[in-house]
């Protein structure tokens, strides 16, 4: 018991002194010995001293511009005495720090750092290194615009702030990971947003605790609340299109520096099915393609899942002038139903995986003549029958008119299991499959509302840009799972 104390006690000591430590670097006042020892062994770490002005300047070099740094640097130091050198400082580029820390973020950040006499000072020479915008490859529409979002967190930001010209637009940056720091930037439309919304999500980003955060993707995956569900709570985009519709709506958009997409929430189900094709269309046009969706999604879900139910327990559901058909095409098979559509619904995927995987033009050949060879041989050889490649073509293809990619695998996955409940238990089983799906559904929130919003709880004035995409002028009311004050978007009569 004495030597659990004394353990004990020591392990509080050691704490309280790694406390006592942390503070006092985090308040330590930047030197150039201490710059330097951090970056020990880093070749692309670079120190330059001006004899003449006694200035010290070092910083990475592989993130700072030739131009920035000529101007920022060489310019004004190269020639100039200490007493210039007090007076170049005190222009308005050059920020005066206090903290270590702060010294070697500037660093990483792109920034140099001046050391001069016992002062220390930031100036931002950083280059911008990426692509430049392009239209997106994921989220392709007909109309409208064709730009997208790329991996600088900065030009995202700019992009914003051309479209959306108003001071309402507000931007609050956060840091997540222990090992690496990453930017986040939350967006959001004061007056607009739910305050208590913005500020539940900023804090469950500080409250993410990792070593590294790659990808927007993966960060929605650490807020949402819940993460073993197969459904996506957060909607992510690479258009900017629809981010500025989010955030006109209000709701919170979030960007993660090196990531070309952008996180929103509170999110439904129903969002994942709208495109920006449907607002650039004629509202009918919208509307009937919307409604289409929903069809393929219901098509994608139950299709071959009826299939293997009809053929395994329930003959009387078929048509007789299609019976005959089907046993002569299924008296070739040594499988029973829910194999044969297993394999098949693999084959299809594995088929998919393998052209988004290979360069685009290979990958489309895969695609195309692979699906063909693949089926024809199959039932040639009585693997399958020909209402089976049918019924999987029809359900692989519904699956794609899902705009959202992540949303579409999770429905692709489900069909797995309502395949082998059907050819386990028949329509019973793909009833048990639908509910317990529903109830799933009905369980998810996302930022504290519900994900079936506006079927649960119904509200019947979002029903007009849900199921269907509804006129602009009979769209007045922003949507009720934001729980804002200013509800009012549209005041146009007809």
């Amino acid at each position: 018991m004495l030597i659990l104390k004394k353990l004990l006690k020591f392990a509080a000591e050691k704490k309280q002194a790694d406390f006592k430590e942390t503070v006092i670097e985090a308040n330590e006042r930047p030197s150039l010995e201490h710059t330097t020892k951090e970056f020990t062994n880093c070749i692309d770490f670079t120190h330059q001293s001006f004899l003449n002005c006694n200035v010290n300047v070092v910083y990475l070099h592989i993130l700072i511009g030739n131009d920035e740094y000529l101007q920022e640097i060489i310019d004004p130091f190269s020639n100039a005495t200490e007493e210039e050198a007090v007076l170049i400082l005190e222009r308005s580029q050059y920020h005066r720090i206090q903290d270590s820390k702060e010294c070697i973020k500037g660093i990483l950040d792109g920034q140099a750092s001046i050391f001069f006499k016992q002062n220390t000072y930031l100036v931002d020479v950083a280059h911008p290194v990426g692509r430049s915008i392009e239209r997106s490859e994921t989220e392709s529409v007909i109309v409208g615009p064709h730009d997208a979002f790329v991996e600088n967190i900065s030009q995202n930001l700019g992009v914003l702030r051309k479209k959306i010209k108003s001071s309402h637009l507000k931007t609050i940056k956060l840091q997540v990971g222990e090992v690496a720091k990453s930017d986040i930037i939350i967006v959001y439309m004061d007056g607009i947003a739910n305050q208590e919304l913005v500020q539940l999500l900023i804090q469950r980003i500080q409250n993410i605790e990792i070593d590294f955060v790659l990808d927007g993707n993966t960060l929605v995956q650490m807020i949402e609340e819940n993460p073993n569900s197969i459904f996506p709570q957060f909607m992510t985009t690479e258009r900017p299109d629809v981010v500025i519709s989010k955030i006109i709506g209000g709701r919170i958009v979030g960007f993660l520096d090196g990531s070309p997409s952008a996180f929103s929430g509170p999110t439904s189900f129903f969002d994942f099915f709208s495109s920006p094709d449907d607002y650039y269309s004629r509202w009918v046009l919208g509307s009937a393609t919307r409604i289409l969706r929903m069809i393929g999604f219901i098509l994608t879900l139950v299709l071959t899942a009826l299939y293997v139910s009809a053929t395994t327990y329930h003959y009387e559901m078929i048509p007789h002038a299609m019976l005959y058909n089907l046993t002569e095409s299924r008296s070739k098979v040594p499988f029973p139903p829910l194999f044969e559509a297993l394999m098949m619904e693999t084959t299809i995927e594995l088929l998919r995986e393998a052209g988004a995987r290979l360069p685009t033009k290979i990958g489309q050949t895969i695609g195309i003549v692979g699906g063909i060879v693949i089926g024809q041989a199959a039932v040639q050889a009585g693997f399958t029958s020909n209402i089976l490649i049918m019924t999987v073509a029809t359900s692989a293809i519904a699956s794609f008119v899902v705009p959202s990619y992540i949303m579409s695998g999770s429905i692709r996955l489900i069909r797995f299991g309502f395949i082998i409940l059907a050819g386990l238990l028949g329509n019973l089983g793909l009833i048990i499959g639908i509910g317990f799906m529903t109830i799933h559904l009905a369980g998810i929130t996302s930022l504290g509302t519900s994900y079936l919003t506006p079927v649960s709880p119904l509200n019947l004035s979002d029903i007009l840009d849900t199921f269907i995409r509804g006129p602009f002028w009979a769209l007045k009311k922003r949507p009720s799972m934001i729980k804002t004050k200013n509800a009012n978007r549209n005041k146009m009569r007809r």
